[in-house]
């Protein structure tokens, strides 16, 4: 616990050459764009958004549940 109202349980960040170009965090529970061409992802994949939130949903499930067997 950390003790800072509304800090994120679980937070992932895509990043090239240290820029930040997408985010998820337990908070949000949603993968997003941080970049304008990220955005135009979906105009060739329009559910690439959904696909990597479900797929961070997971992965916060499985860390959570590591994170309590240590």
């Amino acid at each position: 616990f950390s003790g800072v109202p509304n800090f994120p349980e679980f937070v992932s960040v895509g990043l090239v050459d240290d820029v930040e170009i997408s985010r998820y965090d337990s908070n949000t529970k949603r993968e997003q764009p941080k970049q304008d061409w990220m955005s135009r992802v979906t105009e060739d994949d329009p559910q690439f958004w959904q696909r990597e939130t479900e797929i961070l949903m997971g992965h916060q499930q499985a860390f959570k549940a590591n994170i309590e067997i240590v």
